[in-house]
């Protein structure tokens, strides 16, 4: 379009025309000027551009790999071409995401050791330095709210006095806490989920549920009794985070004959809460995932996306995905672009595209 033409158009008018733009197409505009740049992160235009659908995404990582592979969760297909990052992100470990928020553990060395912060969106990063060095971590869960959002790890020292730290965007700095005397998960893939506004983990055999207060980093072990004959244990929660689901399988000797599903049940009070069960695993699914992770059962990790619970395994390229509104449960199918080669290192995350988040 010709400059002196668009130059004279009222802002709002200009804004309306590019809210009507495919997300894609807009997104490869912003490099034109400032002005198109800017408005990614303009009220104004991402109120007049949520009109537009914007599908949400399974993000599958891999340490061989320099991308990203996007499942499109709305049109159940997985896009022709990988999501390329830059260079200093490429190749670095992807630990955490919620929603359009990614984070990056840069390598460790003795000059930079810290946490990155992307959206993939707006291609912006934040680097967070760790709160103490030398600084082994787990349980790294990234966590969204109104005003920021917040990264909470344990660190997983040799130490007996292991901490639990916080950072806050909003004041740019960690906080300390006490972490409770139990060892918390059995799998190094799995992250804390978000319910009535703390984390909750499971911890390894006696399996129990804890949680972790955000606000005042209290921690308070539930009074809950579990199915009997667990052989893990994993948890998810909805988005909203007010429902809270437990996956896990039943058999006896390490040996996993049926995975279930159940869901914590308020009815009842807050001090009568019990699990009910509200699913099965096919017995052929069952079988077949029981094969995959050749029931080395710490390689299993579960989260929340979009009304499903997706069950992953770290050595397999597919996801078991229960769909919780339908009752109905399916896999995913293998990406045809990923290399025969990859035999392990499959990472899969929720990707729900935000224009307005900032790192």
């Amino acid at each position: 379009m010709d400059r002196r033409i668009w130059r004279k158009v009222p802002v709002e008018v200009l804004e309306r025309i590019l809210s009507l733009l495919p997300i894609k197409t807009f997104l490869s505009l912003r490099p034109t000027c400032k002005y198109f740049r800017s408005l990614i992160f303009s009220p104004l235009f991402i109120s007049k551009h949520t009109d537009s659908p914007i599908s949400s995404f399974l993000l599958l990582s891999h340490p061989q790999s320099p991308h990203l592979l996007l499942y499109d969760t709305v049109s159940n297909t997985w896009r022709g071409s990988g999501l390329p990052l830059s260079r200093s992100l490429a190749f670095t470990p992807l630990i955490a995401s919620t929603t359009c928020l990614l984070c990056f553990s840069s390598v460790p060395d003795s000059s930079n050791s810290s946490f990155i912060i992307h959206n993939l969106l707006s291609r912006s990063s934040r680097i967070l330095q760790f709160p103490e060095y030398p600084f082994a971590f787990q349980l790294l869960t990234l966590l969204t709210n109104p005003t920021g959002y917040k990264v909470f790890c344990i660190s997983s020292g040799h130490s007996s006095n292991n901490s639990a730290y916080i950072y806050d965007s909003r004041s740019r700095d960690w906080s300390k806490h006490e972490t409770i005397n139990r060892t918390l998960g059995d799998s190094y893939h799995q992250q804390g989920v978000l319910f009535n506004g703390s984390l909750y983990f499971a911890t390894r055999e006696p399996f129990l549920v804890v949680s972790f207060d955000m606000d005042s980093g209290n921690w308070k072990l539930l009074d809950l009794e579990l199915p009997d004959e667990l052989t893990f244990v994993r948890l998810a929660a909805a988005t909203s985070g007010d429902r809270l689901f437990m996956f896990g399988g039943i058999g006896r000797n390490g040996i996993s004959k049926s995975m279930k599903i159940w869901e914590l049940d308020k009815s009842e009070g807050e001090g009568e809460m019990k699990w009910d069960e509200i699913e099965s695993v096919p017995e052929l699914m069952c079988r077949k995932f029981g094969s995959v992770c050749y029931h080395n059962y710490e390689h299993i990790y579960c989260f929340w996306h979009q009304g499903m619970i997706c069950v992953c395994c770290y050595t397999w390229p597919e996801v078991l995905y229960y769909r919780v509104g339908r009752r109905t449960w399916h896999w995913l199918p293998q990406c045809p672009s990923l290399p025969n080669k990859w035999s392990c290192g499959f990472k899969w995350f929720s990707f729900v595209p935000e224009l307005y988040a900032a790192v």
